[in-house]
């Protein structure tokens, strides 16, 4: 099932800004990250204003943000982790915000990169946060489980996204063919949110941290609601899927009176290897700044995730040779 290829063209929504990675005669820094209703753009933001510091700017020593001198970081609008990985082997983006699972298929050329080449320059720079599977599924359609999806119209994710990937890997858990068994569509999570309104469909995956806005969105109106990853099966993906982890999104967060069972997997910051080293050294360390905790702290619930205790969990692939020097040093490394 997941041998089956998915075509990696690299179709990003540019929000304003220039193909070329200059600006104002500094650098400009592309960060790929996601929907804008999802977490992966707004944490990008966050972070985007952390690692660089503008031309024209105040230096670190006098107040100013203490990121790579004369460099503008731009976090940008993407249709998914497929998508980014392909941008940043191929040049369009210099950063991006990927699914731990994607970036160690696409670093060997196995799973949906079965029969590509394998993406053996793609290095992290740090494990940000987890990430949950969402399946939000519409009231009125009885869907209670993941077995009723069966047979249903059910958004998989765009073509170009890890949430296509784990799609695959939960309707498998319900002994689901993605082909067949389910009348598959492949929206971005803000579109299919507003099919489900609409009842033009019955129910949709995502992939992001809770809360997640576009889920908020359609279970706040009424029209949905989230249902649980749970049962046997879950316990032989963990074993086969080694990037999966069991999670739970807590009460509260979707309207839900009690804990949804889930799984989870890591949203990584990852470059290609051919970025400079002391490019990547001075990004991993203004990221990890007692000041950049701070503001990462006071934006999206999730981003309060992205600590330095947590930066090398569940990475999967190398991390690149100027962040190694940054974890030696503060002694994350041997």
């Amino acid at each position: 099932m997941l041998r089956r290829l998915i075509g990696i063209s690299a179709v990003f929504a540019f929000l304003a800004v220039s193909t070329v990675a200059e600006a104002q005669n500094g650098t400009l820094f592309r960060i790929g990250t996601g929907g804008i209703g999802g977490t992966y753009y707004p944490v990008g933001q966050t972070i985007a204003g952390i690692i660089g510091n503008p031309p024209g700017s105040r230096p670190c020593n006098e107040g100013g943000t203490c990121g790579v001198q004369g460099m503008t970081a731009v976090a940008l609008t993407s249709l998914g982790s497929v998508a980014i990985v392909a941008g940043i082997v191929e040049g369009r983006l210099e950063a991006g915000f990927v699914q731990s699972d994607v970036a160690f298929w696409a670093h060997r050329g196995i799973g949906i990169f079965e029969g590509k080449a394998p993406m053996k320059g793609l290095r992290v720079i740090a494990s940000l946060y987890p990430e949950s599977i969402h399946v939000v599924a519409r009231r009125k359609s009885g869907i209670k489980t993941l077995e009723d999806l069966k047979g249903r119209a059910v958004s998989l994710g765009a073509r170009t996204s890890g949430t296509l990937v784990d799609a695959w890997i939960v309707l498998s858990l319900a002994g689901i063919d993605e082909k067949s068994g389910v009348k598959a569509r492949y929206l971005s999570p803000d579109i299919a949110a507003a099919k489900v309104i609409a009842g033009e469909l019955d129910a949709f995956f995502a992939v992001a941290g809770f809360p997640s806005q576009n889920v908020s969105r359609v279970v706040s109106s009424g029209h949905a609601e989230v249902l649980p990853i749970d049962g046997p099966a879950v316990d032989i993906a963990l074993l086969e899927y080694g990037f999966l982890s069991r999670g739970k999104i807590p009460a509260g967060t979707y309207n839900n009176e009690a804990e949804i069972a889930t799984l989870n997997v890591s949203a990584l910051m990852v470059v290609s290897e051919r970025l400079p080293a002391d490019i990547v050294y001075t990004i991993t360390q203004s990221l990890w700044r007692e000041e950049a905790q701070r503001l990462l702290s006071n934006g999206h619930p999730k981003a309060k995730l992205v600590t330095l205790h947590t930066a090398l969990d569940g990475i999967g692939i190398p991390l690149h040779e100027g962040a190694i020097r940054y974890y030696k040093e503060a002694g994350k490394l041997k």
